[in-house]
């Protein structure tokens, strides 16, 4: 693990290309590549050896899950669709919030049951004009409304829970999960509380050992939870804005984190990084992207 003079883990960056709003961080399994977005750019960006890759699409794309070795679930700002990385091929699975102009996709993670939770928001982040909805065999159901900036969705390694945030309110939740097919069950809990540092959750990962691993926009870093919520570290990185981290590499050690330039017209020339992928090597191994079941 590289690390600082002064003990601190140094970031690299991971991919030269700059998006305006990077997103969408995953990590395939059985193609052992990265996948991420830059939402307002409506590009799908990726390697494979060495070699960057780049898919453009007519609506703001934000999150996927890996349905096979070469087909992609993607969120779109009004739809779920699949998307065949050999072929281009692209077909509509469900309508998303398809009917309000005003709201696109954002953050979203594939479930340990095969399920994909997406989550909305505002175009301008309106107040509250977000959801979270879980597709699972075949159905989009609503989870939870009035979500102004939906993120962190991720899930615990034991299957007993999901987290999610709204960044507006600087909040992240844990919500019990059904054992058997995992829908919510009983109340979500307040987690995280962004507002006791004075942070902004962002997307979010949980490793193997079950520890939370939180994007914080404006505040250049990603930090690490216990459990139990208890802050243990953080990882910085050379950009204000960073947005969503994920595992990968070989042994799923190494931290990815995008980041995004939106907004900061005249902060740039200050952080000529911002909108580039980072990569930290870790003390932590991540959990396996689950694969969404169609």
């Amino acid at each position: 693990m590289a690390t600082t003079p002064n003990g601190r883990t140094e970031a690299r960056i991971a991919d030269a290309r700059r998006c305006t709003l990077g997103e969408g961080l995953l990590w395939h399994p059985q193609r052992g590549q990265l996948f991420w977005f830059d939402i307002l750019g409506r590009r799908l960006l990726s390697q494979r050896n060495d070699q960057p890759l780049e898919w453009l699409f007519d609506e703001r794309i934000s999150a996927a899950g890996w349905v096979d070795e070469n087909v992609l679930l993607i969120a779109s700002e009004t739809a779920l669709l699949t998307f065949d990385l050999a072929s281009g091929a692209r077909q509509r699975v469900c309508a998303l919030e398809a009917d309000n102009p005003l709201t696109r996709s954002n953050d979203g993670r594939a479930d340990p049951w095969g399920g994909f939770w997406i989550g909305t928001m505002g175009l301008d982040c309106e107040k509250q004009a977000g959801a979270i909805y879980r597709y699972y065999r075949g159905e989009l159901r609503r989870l939870f409304a009035d979500i102004s900036i939906s993120n962190a969705i991720c899930f615990s390694p034991d299957r007993r829970h999901a987290y999610f945030a709204d960044t507006a309110r600087q909040q992240i939740w844990r919500q019990p999960l059904d054992e058997r097919h995992g829908w919510p069950q009983g109340d979500a809990q307040p987690f995280i509380d962004g507002r006791v540092a004075g942070v902004n959750p962002d997307g979010a990962v949980v490793d193997s050992q079950g520890r939370l691993w939180n994007a914080q926009w404006g505040a250049s870093r990603v930090a690490c939870y216990d459990p139990e919520g208890r802050f243990l570290q953080a990882v910085a990185f050379p950009a204000s804005q960073i947005s969503c981290p994920a595992f990968g590499g070989p042994e799923l050690s190494t931290l990815f984190a995008t980041s995004a330039r939106d907004g900061l017209d005249d902060e740039l020339a200050a952080e000529p990084q911002a909108g580039r992928l980072f990569a930290a090597d870790v003390a932590a191994q991540g959990q396996i992207e689950h694969r969404v079941i169609l």
